[in-house]
């Protein structure tokens, strides 16, 4: 969520022998205008991946633990997952490292064909219904990308090179004079993070959020999640220009009604490819239970 400038104006011949010479671009820290400009095209970057995740399929395995001590885990789970219009299909490929049961997958295949054109049937009343429910969430969750423009304050930290890459670092810090448009945005203000931004394409690549006082919910009667709890988010570039999650990490404890818990889950999410809007989707689909394309993706 960053940006750079322009090099500073030379100085005059006499003015520079009397000063100390000015950094390098890539060794200076952005200027606030700088940072707010970087934030803003990572903004509209994300938007532009959000939008994008709708035509990739992928693999994603989920790890729970019940503790963070737990050497195994209590779900390990793989998924390819294929957007489907309103939603993703989430279809099991293996459980603790066995392998889904051909049919069992086939008909999950199958399912997922016979949705597909109901998506695309423009008669269908409860398609035009799921269609505005989509569109109101993913409008929401285009007003809470927005809103992370003003909820926090965002400053200089420092600029890392991994893999030839250049990331800015920088910190986020609740805004205490933001308004909050609505009950999830307000929890911005429970969350302090530190943020990568690729700078020079100003893509996301890290986010580490951590939560700095208590949420409640329903007054503490319905639950609480308690300070402390931590979630990371990665990015990475999956087709020319395109930057999508590859990290999904959750590590809260908290109490729901009169009992404690903990959330520890991983989330790790590869083999992105294309698959397109519904319409295209569904021929890949037919063409892979016709045999004609691979059947299911590596976990």
């Amino acid at each position: 969520m960053m940006r750079r400038s322009l090099l500073l104006s030379l100085l005059a011949f006499t003015a520079l022998a009397a000063a100390p010479a000015a950094l390098p671009a890539q060794d200076r820290p952005l200027l606030p205008g700088e940072i707010r400009a970087l934030v803003e095209r990572a903004i509209a970057n994300q938007h532009r991946g959000d939008a994008a995740l709708m035509e990739f399929e992928r693999t994603e395995r989920t790890q729970v633990r019940k503790s963070a001590n737990d050497a195994t885990p209590s779900e390990d789970k793989a998924y390819r997952v294929i957007p489907a219009g309103t939603g993703n299909a989430r279809i099991p490929i293996e459980d603790h490292g066995r392998a889904t049961d051909a049919e069992a997958y086939r008909k999950q295949l199958r399912d997922l064909e016979q949705a597909l054109v109901h998506v695309l049937d423009p008669n269908s009343a409860k398609q035009k219904q799921d269609d505005a429910k989509f569109q109101k969430r993913t409008h929401e969750r285009a007003d809470l990308v927005d809103a992370t423009r003003d909820a926090f304050r965002y400053t200089w930290l420092d600029r890392e090179t991994r893999d030839g890459r250049t990331f800015v670092k920088l910190s986020a810090e609740p805004n205490p004079g933001y308004n909050a448009p609505s009950r999830t945005a307000s929890l911005f203000s429970y969350v302090r993070a530190t943020v990568w931004i690729d700078e020079a394409s100003a893509q996301v690549v890290r986010v580490e959020a951590e939560i700095i006082r208590d949420i409640s919910f329903g007054g503490g009667v319905i639950g609480k999640l308690y300070r402390g709890g931590r979630f990371v988010l990665e990015h990475a570039e999956v087709a020319p220009g395109i930057w999508l999650p590859t990290r999904y990490q959750y590590d809260f404890s908290g109490r729901k009604f009169l009992f404690g818990f903990e959330t520890h889950e991983l989330t790790l999410v590869s083999n992105y490819r294309r698959i397109g809007p519904p319409k295209e989707a569904l021929a890949a689909i037919r063409r892979e239970l016709n045999g004609s394309s691979a059947a299911r993706s590596d976990p």
